[in-house]
């Protein structure tokens, strides 16, 4: 890993794998007004995309959106990253709330039903094990074979007061020390990124891989170049040309391991990135006060 002596990672502990895998996968990528949204209607556009053990459903509003799911087997994810929607209505088991603008929800395993009203942007996340929902990937074919390296799903530890819907607010204050807003559930893990104005300092990038997991780098707003390089083991035919893609947002990348990765925000306004890793993260979960939500779902693998 290479970070700069002030980003938060610098102080995470370093990866005990060195050997170089005999296989890798490429990343994918999706630039979403560049295809054909997966379902649209009068009111909204969906576009779903995949990683091994995770779907992102991006959905773009502009007058209502209505999604429900009967008997979902896990917990998953409702995101609302801007406050430009008039009104976002969940109902689990007989439960309603109003999940408002700049909030992430985590919704248990069951029956919901989502209304969306208004013009913005809604995200759903859900694991491949529903497999519907994994079908309707525009990049489904890419995982008809499971890519390598990434290690099988496992949920973590359930919401410490039972199943219900849990909502939080993405209006976290920048801490020196932390990095991002970080919150998890059983399934998921979000780091709703301290946005950023205007260009990245070139100086100041952060090329690092991760040793079994799979990042997804979801942009909302502002442009990015992402630079992806796999490693050289001993079979030349496995070598792969470096990637340095532009992906305006909206877009989304999953980023394969060990690959060595970093993202660089070029746009001259807003910035914002979103990653999501699917389970959690053991490295962020170890680090004291990164996980905003550890207390709802403790973990064994929290600092005490």
């Amino acid at each position: 890993m290479a970070f700069d002596s002030s980003d938060p990672r610098a102080a995470l502990a370093k990866s005990g794998t060195s050997s170089i895998p005999s296989r890798f996968a490429g990343a994918e990528y999706c630039c979403f007004h560049d295809v054909e949204p997966t379902s649209s209607d009068a009111g909204s556009q969906t576009w779903y995309m995949r990683g091994q053990n995770f779907v992102v459903a991006y959905s773009e509003v502009k007058d209502s959106l209505t999604f429900s799911r009967d008997q979902q087997v896990d917990e998953w994810v409702l995101l609302v990253p801007g406050s430009s929607l008039a009104k976002v209505s969940l109902e689990w088991e007989g439960e309603q709330v109003v999940v408002p603008g700049r909030s992430i929800a985590f919704v248990p395993g069951g029956s919901a039903h989502v209304v969306a009203e208004g013009s913005g942007q809604v995200v759903r996340l859900f694991t491949t094990q529903s497999s519907d929902v994994a079908e309707l990937a525009l990049n489904s074919d890419s995982y008809a074979d499971a890519h390598p390296n990434v290690a099988p799903f496992v949920p973590w530890a359930e919401a410490i007061d039972g199943p219900r819907i849990h909502i939080y607010s993405l209006d976290v204050p920048k801490e020196d020390g932390r990095f991002g807003r970080i919150f998890r559930c059983s399934t998921f893990m979000v780091n709703f990124l301290d946005p950023t104005v205007g260009p990245r300092d070139t100086s100041r990038m952060s090329p690092h891989t991760h040793d079994d997991f799979e990042q997804c780098s979801l942009a909302v707003e502002g442009d990015y170049f992402h630079h992806i390089r796999w490693p050289w083991g001993t079979d030349k035919a496995q070598w792969r040309e470096d990637d340095h893609r532009h992906c305006p947002s909206p877009s989304m990348v999953v980023i394969p391991p060990p690959a060595i990765h970093t993202s660089q925000a070029v746009g001259q306004g807003v910035n914002q990135l979103v990653d999501i890793f699917c389970p959690p993260r053991v490295d962020f979960s170890q680090k004291a006060g990164w996980v905003l939500n550890a207390k709802d779902y403790p973990s064994e693998h929290d600092s005490h």
